[in-house]
């Protein structure tokens, strides 16, 4: 089993402990993906990267934390792989901007 599969496997467990999983439809899980990148977003307005980072660690890591939970779950939800579906974009993206 992967690294990344033992990751989701973990986190499924600990939302069907709680039985959150009927909250989890893909819908759902997009928005919260989109609030929790906003918190995140938030902890560096009107100051620099460098400050933020000083004056918000913690939070920067949980909100990067949320973002990648709900990704998770999402992908697991609708039966992608992470691995391959990350690699298929990168290749996309090594198409659509080649190195010069």
């Amino acid at each position: 089993m992967s690294d990344i599969q033992h990751l989701i496997n973990k986190i499924n467990k600990f939302r069907d402990e709680r039985n959150w999983r009927q909250y989890h439809n893909p819908k759902e899980l997009a928005i919260s993906i989109s609030i929790e990148a906003a918190e995140l977003l938030e902890d560096f307005q009107w100051i620099s990267s460098e400050e933020a980072l000083k004056l918000k660690e913690e939070n920067i890591r949980e909100e990067i934390a949320d973002v990648l939970i709900y990704s998770l779950m999402l992908c697991s939800d609708l039966g992608l792989d992470v691995r391959e579906i990350v690699e298929e974009k990168m290749l996309k993206n090594g198409r659509k901007y080649p190195i010069v």
